[in-house]
This record gives structure tokens, sequence and C-alpha cells, in this order.
């Protein structure tokens, strides 16, 4: 069984910076690929980020050029650094892992974006 632990969320001003992290119970590298995903009240939750076993990352329109995905295989560890932070990046932040047909979630961490 798999199991992903993230932290690093919190309160920030609108323009700061954060850098979430996930802790997977195995190593990284053996899984097809790695995600972020958020959810903000009352909406559904949405894709905001991947990382691949090749390398590969890909990211939403609404995050392009703000977050960067990355992974330290040493530590099993992936992370999202958010920069240039807005208000509508204001949710809970959850980390993903995919091993083929399987699918592994962690409980999430809340990042709010307030002046």
């Amino acid at each position: 069984q798999v199991q992903l632990v993230e932290s690093g969320g919190g309160w920030v001003q609108p323009g700061g910076s954060l850098r979430l992290s996930c802790v997977a119970s195995g190593s990284t590298s053996r899984f097809n690929a790695m995600d972020w995903y958020r959810q903000a009240p009352g909406n559904q939750r949405e894709w905001v980020a991947e990382l691949t076993s090749d390398g590969s990352a890909n990211y939403a329109d609404s995050v392009k050029g703000r977050f960067t995905i990355s992974r330290d295989n040493a530590k099993n560890t992936v992370y999202l650094q958010m920069n240039s932070l807005k208000s509508e990046d204001t949710a809970v932040y959850y980390c993903r892992a995919i091993r083929g047909i399987y699918h592994y979630w962690g409980q999430g961490t809340q990042v709010t974006v307030s002046s």
C-alpha cells in the first residue's frame, strides 16, 4: 500500500511563494507519473501539474510559468514550487501517484492566498 503525505501549505499574501512537498512511502521512481491537483471550496478537483517517469513536466494553463513540479528520488519526494501566487490559487492541494492501473492520493494540504 502506497501512502502519500503532503506538507508545506499555509497562508501567503498575493505575489508570494510556497513550496509543497509530497513524500511517498515507496520510491517515486517506481511511479509512472505523479501529479498535483487542487480543489477550491464549491469547485471540482482540478489538475495542476504532472511529472512523468521520464522527467516530462506538464502544467495547467492557469499555473504555467508560475508553478514548477520536480522530484527528488533519493528522498521519495515530489515538490510543487508555487510563485507569484494569486487569490484564485487558494485551495486544498493534493498529490497523486500512478502505478499501472492504481492511483494513490494524499490527504491534501491547504493553501490560502489573501491579503
